[in-house]
């Protein structure tokens, strides 16, 4: 189809026949405007080629992963198959294919076929055809030979193609289960595939080469694990890999001077564009609606599209040929813009601004200095924001790729925009209710004693699934890690003799049918994370030690040979003052477990063990590992029981002992530590001194932990724990439910680094029982934008969503509270769905601990469960007032995929007495915490390190 330059027609409405529609994209010097003061007249003008679908043309990469590199996939049952890997000629799209992509001409790439926005956009096909094959000319039918699953998330699918936006990391070896059940019980068939014996063992069996070893981890929690097959010309692991860290790297920069709207007809368009024509149908027009969620009539559809061809001046012919992509987006753009007589965005322009300009034109701009005054100083609270300020964010926005509609071209005047850069604005990240200086990493705050901080922890870190069947799996302790977690449990148990009788250290969770990993396959995978970080802050491993002596002697030599300097020792004198800084233990793994020092057995802490069993329990199943004696008596057997290997013992930093009281484990080693259940935590919030919990745990460490009774993996609310400054609030990771997303809202900040300074009412020893100044909040729901289908679903119904906003507060200082409000159905509409709710009021009590959670639900039949869609968790400390976006997040924690376009727009209101200082919203002394950069001195003994402590116990 010849490309025609639009013409400036009535608009395909009947009801706004005065506006024109020349179709384009815009950025400043791609649109011709004879605009003055506030209105624009725009020109028609050529269809030009966003810069965003070459970005990433420029990014060097080797030459073999665009030809095809041969791999080995494993499945999730351990199944492997020759597979390779293309990146196609745009870099967007990374292909898995069964035989090469482009036949027996390699340097032939995907150009002619469909044209070069076919190249851009190919990105997945819904049809599978299993003898699909390349055509002879070489230049590939990539349409044919790619396929992936349809509809609702299927674990057991193939996956055939990988859109480069969808990429969440890419992990390096094979520190993972599918290729641990391969390297158990596939050796024959990966020796097939391989045909090689270069990589035998000793015992001539096959074994995984962790050099060219890698997975990638996309859609949130998806995964294709694949091993470079040997002979590769030219070619490493690393250089394919880096190649990919950078092209992902640089679309994530690049994304961000395109709207959404264009970001998600990319993401879809292949979707839609069946037959693979690079252009979209009448017929297929109604497939793209669908897949993002926007409903309409057949007769509508027919009747929208050939109204706008019309504008376009596309002949009958012509119109078969269907839409281009520019062209598509402008539609989009179109029937979003067509509600904008009710549309939030428009409504807020108006009040704001004004809908008139001083000389009675509607208003289309708005200039720096009135967004400054009227918005920014006004409506958001930003007081410090400048003019400076407001023109670097006109310069971007000007900059902005969007579709335009006629009488919506871009200012003359470089010190104005217009209304949709000021709604590109509302929804974008600057924007975010999450307050940036929160959220980004501040060093400044990492050289106080690790007792001062959150620390992002899990329970049973190596569970799949329930507590009692599930699988055991080292992926969860690197699905964990990259979640931003860094205290990790370990429940570590005898697990018999190897092949040359040395005992062997499992992790299970004991007395039930869960399945068993290796200890040593367990602190291999945190080793291979920290080769890839090692200024990762400390990595707490928390043992749950069942291990007889014998067992604990291996697991101390192997916790010294394969973590070497990465494993943190600490001194004898060391342990007489403060705890150390994550500063100080940037790189390390630090041990929490026994380090007796002749303690009665009294003070040894049973409730160390999370499910009730001895924290350690001497093994009887081998005479030779244990010395037990049957004449023991019980005051033996105790001792029997809680003994610990002198070099186990050597490497642990963190004790566990049994509490007593605050005033007397206020006197213990600050290396001493509790561990406490969910149900002990609340009582003792009831019947102790809630104040000298909160200081004990300013120099000591604390640990909450789920009942035991959550045999289904739920979790309990974190808030409480956090509000009286419990360090490690241990969660359930593979359980994604409202509890564990707050976890991950909390632990957004500080760069998501897993360490979180807590607020001075937590710190300072003249606030220690401080909750806060108690805070008004309303927010009021506006809209939404992209929202996904359920699980990212390409079929199915558009979805109807709705809002819940729920607010999680202590009230007293003991009651947990739960405050929910949810605002109306709307019904298929998932691409701009519009709400105006009223305004939902909430009194915060314990301004430091609450958060609020935005949970996107889809409204099923009422025979049906609900189903959540998306969520944002956020502190009600970083929650920033006025007319705000909202990132939404998948259950995986990530904006990967379709949740990458995915936002709320809300107006918030906190009344609350807040100082700014230099853009930190919060109290003076909590500034003054976060940005003190030196260490605080460390007393040369116990008992000058307790007085202040003490004296303050006294005070209560």
């Amino acid at each position: 189809m010849s490309h025609m330059n639009p013409v400036s027609l009535a608009r395909a409405s009947s009801e706004a026949s005065a506006d024109p529609l020349p179709v384009s994209f815009t950025s400043r010097g791609h649109h011709r405007s004879n605009s003055t003061g506030g209105s624009t007249t725009s020109t028609p003008s050529v269809i030009r080629q966003s810069a965003f679908k070459n970005c990433l043309k420029p990014i060097p990469v080797p030459s073999a992963l665009q030809q095809g590199i041969q791999c080995v996939r494993v499945h999730a049952n351990g199944k492997t198959q020759t597979q390779y890997i293309t990146l196609s000629h745009d870099k967007f799209t990374l292909y898995v294919t069964s035989q090469p992509l482009y036949g027996n001409n390699s340097n032939t790439q995907h150009k002619n076929k469909g044209g070069g926005m076919a190249s851009w956009l190919f990105r997945r096909s819904s049809s599978v055809d299993s003898n699909a094959t390349v055509n002879g000319s070489g230049t590939g039918d990539i349409t044919s030979a790619v396929t992936t699953p349809t509809g609702a998330r299927k674990r057991n699918a193939e996956v055939r193609a990988i859109d480069i936006g969808a990429i969440h990391r890419i992990q390096r070896g094979h520190a993972n289960r599918r290729f641990e059940m391969l390297k158990k019980h596939r050796q024959d068939s990966l020796k097939s595939l391989l045909n090689t014996t270069a990589a035998t063992t000793n015992d001539g069996n096959l074994s995984l080469n962790p050099g060219l070893c890698f997975s990638i981890i996309f859609r949130g929690d998806w995964t294709l694990d694949l091993m470079m097959t040997y002979g590769q010309p030219n070619i490493t692991r690393d250089q394919v890999l880096d190649a990919l860290d950078r092209v992902v790297q640089t679309y994530q920069a690049a994304k961000r001077q395109v709207s959404n709207e264009v970001l998600l007809l990319r993401y879809v368009w292949l979707d839609a564009d069946k037959d693979k024509t690079n252009t979209i149908k009448a017929n297929e027009l109604g497939l793209l609606l669908d897949r993002i969620n926007y409903q309409m009539k057949k007769s509508e559809l027919n009747g929208l599209y050939d109204n706008f061809s019309r504008v376009l001046g596309l002949k009958s012919r012509d119109r078969k040929h269907g839409l281009t992509f520019e062209q598509t987006c402008t539609l989009l753009h179109k029937i979003k813009r067509d509600s904008w007589v009710v549309k939030p965005i428009n409504q807020y322009w108006n009040k704001l601004f004004g809908e008139l300009m001083n000389n009675g034109k509607p208003r289309m701009t708005v200039s720096d200095k009135t967004f400054l005054e009227k918005f920014l100083h006004a409506k958001q609270g930003e007081k410090n924001a400048t003019l400076k300020d407001v023109q670097l964010i006109f310069a971007r926005l000007n900059q902005f790729e969007l579709p335009q509609v006629a009488g919506e071209g871009l200012p003359k005047d470089p010190h104005r925009i217009d209304k949709n850069r000021f709604e590109a604005y509302l929804l974008g990240q600057d924007n975010d209710a999450f307050d940036p200086v929160r959220e980004f990493f501040n060093p400044g705050t990492m050289k106080r004693q690790i007792s001062e901080y959150w620390i992002n922890s899990s329970h049973n870190t190596y569970l799949t699934g329930d507590q009692l069947t599930s699988n055991s799996s080292i992926d969860m302790y690197s699905n964990a890690l990259y979640r931003g977690c860094k205290c990790l449990e370990l429940d570590v148990w005898d697990g018999g003799l190897s092949g040359d009788d040395g005992p062997v250290p499992v992790v299970w969770h004991g007395h039930t049918m869960t399945s068993k990993i290796l200890f040593k396959d367990i602190i291999k995978a945190i080793k291979l994370y920290l080769n890839f970080h090692p200024d990762s802050f400390p990595l707490i491993l928390s043992f749950e030690n069942h291990c007889s002596l014998p067992y604990q002697e291996v697991m101390a030599e192997q916790l010294v040979q394969i973590l070497g300097n990465s494993l943190y020792i600490p001194k004898e004198e060391s342990l007489a003052g403060q705890l150390p800084s994550p500063w100080d233990l940037r790189g390390m793994v630090v041990i929490k477990g026994r380090r007796p020092a002749n303690l009665d057995i009294d003070d040894y802490d049973d409730e160390n063990s999370d499910d009730g069993a001895p924290s350690t329990v001497p093994s009887t199943t081998n005479s030779e590992l244990t010395h037990t004696n049957s004449s023991l008596n019980a005051s033996q057997a105790k001792t029997e029981q809680h003994r610990v290997h002198p070099a186990l013992a050597r490497v642990t930093l963190f004790h566990g002992v049994k509490y007593k009281g605050w005033d007397l484990s206020i006197m213990n080693p600050t290396h001493y530590m509790h561990s406490f259940s969910e149900n002990k935590l609340r009582t003792l919030t009831r019947r102790t001194n809630r104040r000298k919990w909160a200081i004990y745990n300013q120099s000591h460490m604390s640990r909450s932990y789920p009942a035991g009774s959550r045999v289904d993996s739920s979790n309990y609310l974190p808030i409480l724990p956090w509000s009286v400054g419990t360090q490690m609030v241990a969660l359930n990771f593979q359980t994604a439910d409202a509890a564990l997303l707050l976890n991950d809202g909390r632990f957004r900040q500080n760069g998501g680094c897993g360490y979180v300074l807590k607020p001075s009412t937590l710190i300072d020893a003249q606030e220690g029982n401080g909750d806060g100044i108690p805070t008004k909040l309303s927010i009021r729901v506006l809209s939404g934008a992209c929202l996904p289908k359920v699980n990212e679903a390409r079929t199915g119904d558009c979805i109807n969503p709705y809002v819940k906003v729920t607010v999680y507060d202590v009230q007293n200082g003991v009651k947990e509270t739960v405050t929910s409000f949810q605002t109306n159905v709307v019904l298929a509409n998932g691409f701009f769905p519009i709400w105006n709710s009223d305004k939902f009021h909430f009194h915060v009590e314990n301004y430091e601990a609450a958060m609020v959670q935005l949970s996107v639900f889809d409204k099923k039949s009422s025979t049906s469960t609900d189903e959540l869609i998306a969520s944002s968790s956020i502190p009600i400390s970083c929650l920033r007032r006025g007319l705000r976006s909202v990132q939404l997040y998948d259950t995986s924690n990530t904006r990967s995929g379709a949740f990458d376009f995915a936002s709320l727009l809300l107006d918030i209101k906190k009344d609350r007495r807040e100082e700014v200082t230099n853009g930190y919203y919060g109290t003076a002394k909590d500034y003054q915490i976060m940005n003190s950069p030196k260490e605080t001195a460390r007393p040369n003994s116990a008992s000058s390190r307790a007085t202040s402590t003490v004296e303050r116990m006294a005070e209560i």
